[in-house]
């Protein structure tokens, strides 16, 4: 495993400037930007946008590719982070936009409060996480931005503006890469607090998940299903049900036991970074894969995600098994795991879930970056009839118009809420189709 990420509080000079922001926390991509601040006040991240010419956010640095990036300046807000603010007459808490999912997990779950869903990283920012449509599991929860009920964000201008939820332009604001202006809070929907408890299968071949996977991306609130695209290598599902609404998952177990608690995964593996199996516990500590207070994943890698309508997820599956069979090993070879998941469909503009059910499909590549992105294309390939999105946030090449059938609206929005582009860069100008 490699050290701990790069650490956004280095020592700046006197205007707050580092001397180079350094790399993601996987190190695949290295920063290329002239100028990284790390914002002391609110009013200093206002002056550094206001005088600005191009500025980009950076957070925790959990993205695989250069969203995050720019030749101008890099605005790290991390350093505003303050305690969340729970409003139980609303039902929400509100958070800076810097802040670590685990944090504000652990603020909630000691009130007796609780989000409906994590992602499996509870190290990534809030704000990042959103602006990239990062997701949980499980098919009746939404991506982690549906539980957004309102935003704060510095814009082009260096002035502090607020968009709730219903009104006009707010589904497009929520998953909007960075392009609208610099998140620096956000409300968040919550609930009483609940018990989740995790359990490994691991009797299923890949070729029989596939065939009913339907039947177990629901048979639990959150599943996962771990594999390699094969049937000689080992297919895990990790089952999380929430207490006390269910009970065990459904019958496509087939009376098979769980894998025991002390037994390490053969997808995921072992170690104390793990979160733990087999025995009830808060919501915060189950819902993602990994512990907060440890090194995340499995450190040098690179990840790319695909979403499909769930009614494709089954020939989605295929195509891409057929894919890995057809490589000879090749892409066996750049893959650590991939996990499939299913998330409820969403209206928000640029959500890999936008006006569909869907199945996210992702892959956990060896950090080799010109044989990963080779066959990222033939992925792509793969999954083009299948109208596939790409997750904002890690590795792709594609982005197709007629699969996000908001990208339209949100381009408009771009440019009337910045008519310069202060907050664009070329990946955002990709995406949007500006360049």
């Amino acid at each position: 495993m490699p050290g701990p990420p790069h650490d956004p509080s280095a020592p700046t000079g006197d205007d707050g400037a580092a001397a180079g922001p350094g790399t993601n926390w996987a190190g695949n991509h290295a920063y290329t930007a002239a100028r990284y601040v790390r914002a002391g006040s609110l009013d200093e991240a206002q002056e550094v946008v206001r005088s600005s010419r191009k500025v980009r956010l950076l957070g925790t640095r959990h993205s695989f590719n250069a969203l995050c990036d720019t030749e101008g300046t890099l605005l790290d807000l991390t350093g505003l982070a303050t305690e969340p603010v729970l409003d139980l007459e609303r039902g929400t808490v509100r958070v800076a936009g810097g802040t670590p999912y685990n944090d504000v997990a652990a603020h909630l779950q000691s009130r007796g409060h609780a989000l409906a869903n994590m992602g499996s990283l509870p190290h990534i920012s809030v704000a990042g996480a959103t602006s990239t449509g990062t997701h949980g599991s499980g098919a009746a929860n939404r991506i982690l931005g549906a539980g957004v009920s309102r935003l704060e964000l510095i814009g082009a201008d260096g002035e502090l503006r607020t968009i709730s939820r219903g009104e006009p332009d707010f589904d497009g604001s929520v998953v909007a890469l960075g392009a609208l202006g610099a998140v620096v809070s956000l409300d968040l929907d919550v609930e009483p607090t609940y018990d989740v408890r995790q359990d490994l299968y691991a009797h299923l071949p890949w070729s029989e998940v596939i065939e009913q996977i339907d039947e177990v991306l629901g048979s639990a609130y959150s599943v996962s299903v771990f594999g390699r695209w094969n049937d000689d290598d080992p297919t895990e599902v990790l089952a999380k049900t929430r207490l006390p609404d269910g009970g065990a998952p459904a019958d496509w177990i087939g009376g098979t036991e769980a894998v025991p608690a002390a037994t390490a995964s053969l997808t995921l593996g072992g170690g104390d970074h793990i979160t733990l199996r087999g025995t009830p516990g808060p919501w915060s500590e189950r819902l993602p894969h990994f512990r907060g207070d440890r090194q995340p994943s499995f450190g040098e890698e690179i990840q790319s995600e695909w979403f499909v309508a769930a009614a494709d997820a089954a020939a989605a599956l295929r195509a891409v098994t057929d894919l890995a069979a057809a490589t000879g090993g090749e892409l066996a070879a750049l893959l650590i795991v991939s996990e499939i998941r299913a998330i409820r469909s969403d209206d928000l503009w640029l959500s890999p879930a936008q006006g569909r059910e869907t199945v996210a499909l992702h892959f956990t590549w060896k950090r080799e970056p010109e044989a990963v992105l080779a066959m990222v294309r033939r992925v792509e390939d793969a999954l083009e009839p299948y109208a596939a999105r790409p997750h904002w946030g890690k590795v792709y090449v594609r982005v197709e118009p007629t699969h996000h059938p908001r990208l339209a609206d949100f381009r408009a929005l771009a440019e009337r809420v910045d008519p310069r582009g202060t907050f664009r860069n070329p990946m955002v100008e990709h995406v949007l189709g500006m360049g």
